[in-house]
């Protein structure tokens, strides 16, 4: 049966309101301004960046980033590996970026003190694909809340001088944002622990969380342990989620993916909710805002249309559509989400 009447109490309603203020666009740094693909060229040893495994161990180098469609300017940077699974099993490391202060001034990378560059795990269309794919997800979150990461899609010309005769690797690739940006835009703290109660966050942003990772069928993540989260404790006292990393999204479905055996699942691509059991009226009500967001959720496909075939673009879409079909049929919602969340 399709849901056609929600009871909301105004009182979340007003959460909403007040969750939703229009703090996403302020403070955003110029890089992120512009969603063009920035052309830049890095080069660094990739043997290096492997083997030092020390989060306080980076290496210099010189970032080339282009200003229009001939002219090129440069900022001095430092790099290094981040992440687990891709670092030792990819070729092109995901890789953190320092720049100091007086290097980025008068840059279009002014006010970025760091950054997550996400590359590709090998060379090739498939895996730039599904890269686009990652930065699809990052998208997808914009419209659920303000809550999210700013991103800017790369044209990289990436070059190994670790070799004996350097070779270099154009792919495509995003910037993320750093976490203290996020927390400055909603007067707030990151917070470091990592044995959060779930009780102390944000209910309606964490169950906004939860659909999403639902919706893209990741399952790589976790609130408690801050694993692929950031939580960030905003101005008024509130605990916020922000996902990131979603290789092993279903959504993504990178054939390196894996998931943990326990779950009822087959497939990376089969979606489970993880999400905790929520007061229904609340859960409701995210659910109903889900819905009302399909086309700024759709519109994500549209904005990025070029980068993909036609016959992509529609295996996405109905993907996406097997989550709306939850979202919208009252049983199928009731068996996957109120039946399926976790208690504890």
């Amino acid at each position: 049966m399709i849901m056609r009447h929600l009871h909301i109490p105004f009182i979340l309603l007003l959460l909403l309101v007040r969750t939703t203020a229009n703090s996403q666009t302020a403070d955003i740094t110029p890089l992120f301004k512009s969603q063009e693909p920035l052309y830049i060229k890095l080069s660094c040893s990739f043997k290096e960046l492997r083997k030092n495994t020390a989060d306080s161990v980076y290496f210099s180098s010189v970032l080339f980033y282009k200003t229009n469609q001939e002219n090129w300017d440069s900022v001095e940077v430092d790099v290094r590996a981040r992440g687990n699974f891709r670092r030792k099993h990819c070729n092109f490391p995901p890789m953190k970026i320092k720049i100091k202060k007086k290097d980025a001034k008068g840059t279009l990378f002014e006010g970025n003190k760091s950054l997550k560059l996400v590359l590709p795990c090998q060379l090739g269309d498939n895996y730039n694909e599904l890269i686009l794919k990652e930065y699809l997800c990052y998208k997808f979150y914009e419209p659920i809340t303000p809550y999210s990461f700013n991103t800017r899609l790369l044209d990289i010309e990436l070059s190994d001088n670790g070799r004996k005769s350097q070779k270099t690797y154009p792919v495509k690739a995003f910037f993320i944002e750093d976490d203290r940006l996020v927390a400055k835009r909603f007067n707030g703290t990151e917070v470091e622990t990592k044995t959060l109660p779930m009780d102390q966050l944000h209910d309606t942003t964490m169950l906004k969380h939860d659909f999403f990772e639902f919706m893209i069928a990741n399952t790589d993540w976790s609130n408690n342990a801050q694993h692929n989260n950031k939580i960030i404790l905003n101005g008024q006292g509130n605990y916020v989620p922000i996902p990131y990393d979603f290789d092993m999204a279903g959504f993504v479905d990178a054939p390196y993916a894996t998931f943990n055996e326990t779950l009822d699942i087959k497939s990376v691509r089969d979606r489970i909710y993880r999400g905790i059991c929520q007061d229904e009226a609340l859960t409701q009500f995210v659910r109903a805002f889900y819905i009302k967001s399909k086309p700024e959720i759709f519109k994500v496909f549209d904005t990025n249309a070029t980068y993909f075939t036609a016959k992509k673009l529609t295996e996405m879409k109905n993907y996406m559509e097997e989550f709306f079909d939850v979202m919208e049929e009252d049983g199928l919602f009731r068996q996957k989400i109120l039946k399926g969340c976790r208690s504890d």
